[in-house]
């Protein structure tokens, strides 16, 4: 299609995924993620004609703005921007300290907030743009992961004054909200539990987990012109988990459901 797509997160399950189906579609990728040889790998592999690699610590808002701006001098103006950079620590509010609290807010939320500031300018001056922000079931429900879920409830947020303000420059905002997802990043759980997904597949009425490439679908068609009246939204993708709970109704009803 022949966008410029900045991906955060890029090296992660859910991001090399974005950045592999963006350079297929003819896209090119500022891939932005903190790991540089993990960056320097992606780049290798996906092509150095399509992808520039931006290593920088989200948390450092001017880092950001000079990275980006850098990365536009070379490829030009960023007319996707795929906030997918995340990570969780604290499982519960008793295993939450203030550090680990402060750690999980700065990364998932304001880290979003200044990523989004590097291309905000330009988009609104151009009259055009695609923000597309990846949240978490856990912004919707108590999940676990407090701090986490307290950051990806507030990108609900934010992305609806994102769409709301930014709408009459033609800039699209929406907020795709992953359930479970097979990556890397549960292999703890795996290791704890190998039987977690098989445990897990019950509050889900799909009995099924989404794939990165899941996830990849619903971000490029929200980036896309099929959903050029689409802004504000927030879309589970999650095989069903927020429509509601199938064993707690079966309790209630006393039918087999």
């Amino acid at each position: 299609m022949n966008r410029v797509a900045l991906v955060t997160g890029a090296c992660g399950g859910i991001g090399s995924v974005l950045c592999k189906r963006f350079v297929e579609q003819g896209d090119t990728v500022l891939a932005l993620d903190i790991d540089a040889a993990a960056l320097e790998r992606l780049t290798k592999q996906l092509g150095e004609t399509q992808v520039s690699p931006i290593a920088v610590d989200l948390g450092d808002a001017a880092a950001v703005q000079q990275a980006v701006a850098s990365a536009v001098e070379k490829r030009g103006p960023v007319d996707v921007l795929v906030a997918n950079a995340g990570a969780a620590e604290g499982l519960t509010l008793a295993t939450t300290d203030a550090a680990s609290w402060q750690r999980d807010i700065h990364l998932n939320l304001n880290g979003t907030y200044h990523t989004v500031e590097a291309v905000r300018s330009s988009m609104v001056e151009r009259k055009s743009g695609a923000l597309v922000l990846i949240g978490s079931v856990n912004g919707l429900a108590a999940l676990g992961h407090p701090a986490y879920s307290a950051a990806k409830a507030g990108l609900i947020s934010y992305t609806k004054a994102l769409a709301v303000e930014l709408g009459r420059y033609g800039i699209r905002a929406n907020i795709v909200c992953p359930g479970t997802v097979k990556t890397q990043a549960w292999q703890a759980r795996v290791d704890k539990n190998p039987q977690v997904f098989e445990d897990l597949k019950k509050w889900y009425p799909l009995r099924d987990f989404a794939t990165p490439d899941d996830i990849a679908d619903a971000v490029l068609f929200l980036a896309s012109p099929m959903a050029r009246v689409i802004t504000g939204v927030a879309l589970p993708v999650d095989g069903g988990l927020m429509a509601g709970n199938r064993l707690m109704a079966q309790e209630l009803t006393l039918e087999s459901l």
